[in-house]
C-alpha cells in the first residue's frame, strides 16, 4: 500500500499541543485533538477518560464541531499532554473519523517526519458505515 501524503497544517498541530499543555491535567484529560473544518475554522477537544472507556479526543471533538456547527472537517490531529508530540487515532476513532468525514486528513508521525495522510490510508479495507444506510426516501 502506498500512503499518500498532503501538506502538514502545523498551525493546526500547535492549537492541538496548545490545549493539551492548558487544559490536559491529572489522568482524565491527557490528549487533545484539532481539527480544521472546511470553513476554515479550528475546534478543539480533549479526551474524557473512564475506565469505561470514555471518548478519545478525537470523539469528543466530532461533538464540538457539531455544537459549533461544522459538519464538514477538513484535517484533525491528536497531541499528547507532557509534551508527548502527535497520538495517532486509535482503531475505534479511526473507523468513526472515517464513517463520518471519509475525506478527512489525519496528521500523524513523530517530530520532523510528521505527515497528513487520507483516514482511507489509515483503515484500509474497511467497512463502510454507509454502505447498510437506506436513503431517505
Amino acid at each position: 500500500m502506498t500512503v499518500q501524503t498532503h501538506p502538514v497544517d502545523h498551525d493546526l498541530v500547535r492549537a492541538a499541543a496548545d490545549v493539551a499543555r492548558a487544559r490536559c491535567r491529572g489522568d482524565n484529560h491527557t490528549v487533545a485533538a484539532a481539527a480544521r473544518a472546511q470553513d476554515g475554522r479550528v475546534i478543539t477537544a480533549v479526551n474524557a477518560y473512564h475506565f469505561t472507556g470514555g471518548p478519545c479526543a478525537e470523539l469528543v471533538l466530532i461533538g464540538a464541531a457539531a455544537a459549533q456547527g461544522a459538519y464538514d472537517l477538513d484535517t484533525i490531529v491528536a497531541v499528547g499532554d507532557r509534551d508527548r508530540g502527535v497520538v495517532p487515532p486509535c482503531g475505534r476513532c479511526r473507523q468513526v473519523l472515517l464513517d463520518y468525514f471519509p475525506a478527512l486528513k489525519v496528521i500523524v508521525g513523530e517530530g520532523d517526519r510528521i505527515r497528513a495522510v487520507p483516514i482511507t490510508d489509515l483503515l484500509p479495507e474497511s467497512y463502510v458505515w454507509a454502505d447498510h444506510q437506506h436513503d431517505a426516501e
